[in-house]
């Protein structure tokens, strides 16, 4: 009798737990089907670990491809929390995420980092490691009113030009705005607002645009600014902060442009503390608060909504436990990485490996008789 064993590490890694064709299928779910490894461990009748283990080096492949960092153009920055546990037992909370915005490679803004710490030096020491081709290609970068951001592009993309995002603008703003009303209330009462009172009833109508205002709601206000005299500084902060909104409405960006500068100047000097600080904060960021103009209305926005997702995907997963892990999990659900193992037949997504517990989704749920679990149980 003759026999023998063939190796085909299209088919099975060498000393592999799980088939090329069971990864794929394990990483394509992570990915577009908010699935859990623990939840893909259940159905393959494997465990946590034996799952991460296979999956894990293709991540970490895949993250590692210096073609992921090519034609970015458009680079965004914002700080991220990662867990809401005591940093003297699971290390800092806040992360620095690069986001690409380029528009026209890739359909949608994708992750391209995730690193600890949120300074300036954080974000410098991560653009000095990409090497001076990826930063001469970098003609916008987007941040938020950080300044230690600021510094950090000021130093290493000297060829960018340098962008404050939109959205914390208006909310500066609209901050201010809060801040007067209830610098207002406890001047003439001594306390906070209460249910009843002309100032507290129209806290949430002060957060929106003039123009959405329905009749109802105008007449509130202006009932609400007549009630005391010393009520106009909340009108006049109310009014200062839609005019700083305006400036993103304007039909060009010309006049944008033009009634922005025109803030930039007059703000500084309102008697208001809380709006003469917003125009100080404007005229600090003013080129960046000008470039709005010049770049086609660039922004942080798709930072933000990377944010988010990586929001949803933590919270699938019931928390992580390692940075790393945590990592490589955000880059693959919001990076766009090509994870995919190579096989030298399959080129198409395949469906899931046989199995006799396998499903058409996959079971993120606990049992019914086991306790939540985090997903990242690593101690390493």
């Amino acid at each position: 009798m003759v026999s023998f064993v063939e190796q085909d590490p299209g088919v099975y890694a060498p000393r592999g737990l799980l088939s090329t064709r069971a990864i794929r299928w394990a990483i394509r779910l992570l990915r577009y089907e908010g699935a859990t490894v623990q939840g893909l461990a259940r159905q393959l009748g494997t465990t946590w670990n034996t799952v991460w283990s296979q999956v894990r080096p293709v991540l970490i492949e895949a993250a590692n491809d210096p073609v992921r960092l090519e034609d970015v153009q458009v680079l965004g920055v914002d700080e991220h929390i990662w867990h809401h546990r005591d940093p003297r037992r699971r290390g800092p909370k806040e992360l620095t995420g690069m986001v690409d915005l380029t528009r026209g490679p890739h359909p949608t803004a994708r992750l391209l980092d995730l690193i600890p710490g949120r300074s300036g030096k954080a974000y410098r020491d991560w653009l000095d490691e990409r090497g001076d081709e990826f930063r001469k290609r970098v003609e916008i970068a987007t941040l938020d009113p950080f300044q230690g951001y600021k510094n950090a592009i000021d130093d290493q993309l000297e060829g960018a030009t340098c962008v404050l995002d939109a959205f914390h603008i208006v909310k500066l703003a609209g901050a201010a705005v809060d801040d007067v009303r209830r610098r207002i209330q406890q001047e003439a009462l001594g306390r906070r607002g209460r249910k009843g009172e002309p100032l507290y009833g129209i806290r949430h109508v002060l957060r929106a645009g003039r123009e959405r205002l329905t009749p109802r709601q105008q007449t509130r206000l202006a009932s609400a600014f007549a009630a005391h005299p010393d009520h106009v500084a909340v009108e006049v902060a109310y009014q200062c902060a839609q005019d700083v909104r305006d400036v993103f409405r304007q039909p060009t960006p010309a006049r944008g442009r033009r009634l922005a500068e025109q803030l930039i100047e007059r703000l500084p000097s309102c008697p208001i503390p809380e709006i003469a600080r917003l125009g100080k904060t404007l005229r600090r960021w003013k080129n960046a608060f000008l470039a709005y103009f010049d770049t086609d209305g660039a922004s942080n926005g798709g930072t933000e909504a990377i944010n988010g997702i990586i929001e949803l995907g933590r919270c699938i997963a019931r928390g992580f436990r390692n940075v790393e892990h945590y990592r490589l999990r955000m880059l693959l659900i919001t990076g766009g990485l090509d994870a995919s193992p190579p096989h030298p037949t399959l080129k198409s997504p395949v469906s899931a490996p046989h199995h006799p517990q396998n499903h058409p989704s996959p079971q993120v749920t606990a049992p019914p008789d086991s306790q939540p679990q985090l997903d990242d149980l690593s101690q390493d």
